[in-house]
């Protein structure tokens, strides 16, 4: 994908279409605006005035340009809500309608207006970043009324604006959104197509491109690790469990010895096992491997952004399945750590193998690890499709992390884990059991894995209830989200540049 940043004049950008915020009660009186008011001979005055556009977050109002003295041929208001409101959601979510819109109407070059203060390069980054992610469709194995039209490039437009500075900007939101995209492409994939092996596949690919080391360990590999948590949930499909392993290293060496990793569930498709879920919508549990997903897309962009820290990544993968080999409640499974586990539920196996992989990244040296996992239905309850529950042991983890994600426009909820929701998941045959009954079914899941993040800084986000996304809206398709790339880029920047003052 083509990106551009610009500082030109509205009336010099050659583009087939351009999109521009408005906000509410704004009048096109001076500005960007009142140039394009003139364009359309008053008629944004006019339809402001009518009330017909009230620029609410999401509106739309669309004009074709003729003899107007601008090089673009076609103009759309994108409504943004109230001034005072516009922040970094609202700038992403404007680039995707943008991209949603105008690709619909056959535009194959975009130029974004959007009128945004403050650091023009987050601005450039956060808008086409936005109007990427607009581009992903789940429609891929269609082969009728099938969105085949393509955006071959897009400009971000902000007059008068630092050009370098823009650039830079847009590039990053290219390679971001590109990434969690990629992202979002895994977790729309079939169980069929997108088995362990076939995700360890791509991921070496993905490592090959940018530079990454990877290593993917197999069954016997993982069997000689002791990993008795992750093999439970495994053994009950034919398809073989693999343990991903990707690691970013920075050119130069970095004065800290510690590592951050990022370790994700990769349940390729979730039966539950002998605990079989209902029948209806188990076809969506293809994305049971979101979290892992995120960790392959993560670590595409960071590649390509080369932070000044190292970063790991971990991602277990494998089926869910019953079968006769599989796992059956009343197991007792022994972890890579030693300690063993009463399996209550076989649905709940997404902690049982993030148990056995956040035990490998510490044994590789992690000294700081975040998890991310579609680990429970809970969460949907407590927090619905519009914030991602954030949990741990490093408070101060926990704040950056939330507010890397506002700074992107992602948003976070640290709900508690105080030591009296362990009392929930004691065993009276093993050290622990899997579940911890019906109450804080999101916390006492965490507390599960807080058992063995033990020595190290360590937080959980369960994206179980954003890691889709369902109707769709003007800015997103209906399906996979890609949620937290954005954020996990953006904390593994920071981190860096607080490491390197």
């Amino acid at each position: 994908m083509d990106v551009r940043g610009t500082s030109q004049s509205i009336n010099k950008i050659d583009a087939d279409a351009i999109a521009v915020a408005v906000f509410k009660g704004e009048k096109p009186d001076d500005g960007v605006l009142k140039t394009l008011d003139k364009a359309v001979d008053r008629a944004i005055t006019s339809i402001i005035k009518s009330e017909e556009f009230l620029a609410k977050e999401g509106e739309t109002a669309y004009f074709h340009l003729t003899d107007s003295g601008l090089q673009a041929k076609r103009l759309l208001l994108i409504g943004c809500g109230e001034r005072g409101e516009y922040g970094p959601r609202q700038i992403s979510q404007m680039g995707g309608t943008a991209t949603r819109f105008l690709r619909s109407k056959a535009a194959k070059t975009i130029a974004i207006v959007p009128r945004a203060d403050g650091d023009v390069e987050r601005v450039a980054q956060t808008v086409i970043g936005g109007a990427i992610l607009g581009l992903f469709d789940p429609d891929k194995y269609r082969t009728r009324e099938k969105e085949d039209r393509q955006v071959e490039r897009f400009d971000v437009v902000i007059e008068g604006a630092d050009q370098k500075a823009l650039q830079r900007g847009a590039e990053r939101g290219r390679i971001i959104g590109e990434s969690a995209n990629v992202t979002r492409d895994m977790a729309n994939e079939p169980g069929g197509y997108l088995t362990p092996t076939e995700m360890a596949d791509r991921a070496k690919q993905i490592a090959k491109q940018f530079g990454l080391a990877i290593d993917v360990l197999d069954q016997k590999q993982i069997e000689k690790l002791g990993m008795g948590s992750f093999l439970g949930v495994s053994r009950g499909s034919d398809e073989p469990p693999k343990l991903i392993v990707m690691k970013y290293t920075p050119a130069k060496k970095t004065k800290s010895d510690g590592l951050l990793a990022l370790v994700g569930k990769g349940i390729t498709f979730d039966s539950g096992g002998i605990s079989l879920k209902p029948g209806e919508n188990m076809e969506l549990m293809k994305y049971d491997m979101s979290g892992a997903a995120t960790v392959i897309g993560t670590m595409r962009a960071i590649a390509q952004l080369k932070p000044s820290i190292p970063v790991l990544g971990v991602a277990p993968c494998c089926e869910n399945l019953p079968s006769g080999k599989a796992t059956k409640p009343g197991d007792i499974l022994r972890a890579m750590t030693g300690k063993t586990i009463e399996v209550i539920n076989t649905d709940a196996e997404g902690r049982l193998i993030l148990a056995d992989a956040i035990a490998y990244a510490k044994k590789l040296g992690a000294t700081q690890i975040i998890d991310m996992a579609t680990l429970t239905g809970a969460v949907s309850i407590a927090l619905g499709d519009v914030n991602t529950a954030i949990l741990g042991t490093d408070q101060n983890l926990i704040d950056s992390f939330i507010a890397a994600g506002k700074e992107v426009g992602e948003r976070f909820w640290q709900l508690p884990l105080d030591n009296d929701y362990t009392n929930q998941i004691k065993s009276d045959i093993a050290d622990i059991k899997n579940v911890g009954g019906k109450k804080a079914g999101t916390i006492t899941a965490t507390a599960f894995l807080k058992e063995f993040a033990d020595g190290v800084s360590w937080a959980h986000l369960d994206i179980a209830g954003t890691a889709w996304g369902d109707p769709a809206t003007p800015f997103r398709s209906k399906g996979p989200t890609g949620v937290a790339v954005r954020t996990l880029v953006e904390f593994i920047e920071r981190s860096a540049a607080q490491n390197a003052s």
